[in-house]
């Protein structure tokens, strides 16, 4: 089921809402705070290129604070965190703070698993991840880490992870979790969930809302003529999993760019 249509915070936008921008970067503004995840804004970072409408700006300018959730490239992207200002404040996993100082990044809060900062009236704390958080070039390693964002309502954001035990009973009514369901191309690597394996999370999590994220947005250049058409394949796979191994999760497929309200903003 598609969400609604975006609306920037200045033209009437609800007090409350989540979109997905695409890939793993997603919105999140509740209680006056506005906070981006694993921001990538542009049209192509390294071999991915982007295979859906260019990021809406006006959706993402001043974020109260940007959630990194791991190093890689595709989650951490230098470029688009320049594009937001080196000023903005950055929540990141703990190991990564002294990098991103040397990269000219001025406000950063690292946290471990179970650690949380305030934002606003709002708490993040950091989640447990099952996948590898290291910069590809080995220059910097932390944890790879999941968010729960807790206000008037509460969202779980899982970053990279594969399934793991752990995520039963981890945030016990949750409002809305999202989910990975697939990668960047047409294969998936380890530290990850597909379609099944994300459903299985949705049991275990038990979110009111599951919302699948990490699918639909890039692809490596040069393979997009044989797999465009299959973008849309792993959060449709999802719904079907979720409704068999979770009926009473609801699954919310928000295509790249549409928002979703959030009932408690």
């Amino acid at each position: 089921m598609a969400g609604d249509p975006p609306k920037s915070q200045h033209d009437g936008a609800p007090a409350g809402r989540v979109v997905f921008v695409g890939h793993s970067t997603v919105l999140v503004e509740m209680d006056g705070v506005r906070l981006l995840t694993d921001p990538l804004l542009r049209g192509r970072v390294a071999h991915l290129r982007r295979q859906v409408p260019a990021v809406d700006m006006d959706v993402c300018a001043d974020p109260t604070a940007v959630l990194i959730s791991h190093l890689h490239h595709d989650h951490l992207d230098l470029p688009s965190l320049r594009t937001l200002g080196r000023d903005t404040p950055l929540i990141v996993p703990r190991g990564a703070g002294a990098w991103l100082q040397g990269k000219g990044f001025t406000s950063i809060t690292e946290l471990g698993v179970g650690e949380s900062a305030q934002i606003g009236s709002v708490e993040v704390t950091a989640m447990p991840a099952d996948h590898d958080g290291a910069r590809a070039t080995r220059a910097v390693r932390a944890e790879a880490i999941g968010y729960l964002i807790a206000g008037s309502s509460s969202v779980y954001f899982a970053g990279d992870t594969g399934l793991f035990d752990e995520m039963e009973g981890m945030a016990p009514g949750l409002d809305i979790a999202f989910l990975p369901v697939a990668g960047w191309g047409p294969t998936l690597g380890p530290g990850h969930m597909d379609p099944h394996e994300a459903a299985r999370a949705a049991a275990l999590i038990k979110p009111r809302l599951a919302v699948p994220i990490h699918w639909g947005t890039l692809l490596p250049v040069g393979l997009a003529s044989r797999h465009r058409g299959a973008l849309g394949e792993p959060p449709r796979r999802f719904a079907e999993h979720v409704r068999r191994l979770a009926p009473d999760v609801e699954v919310r497929i928000l295509e790249p760019g549409a928002a979703l309200g959030l009932a408690g903003g």
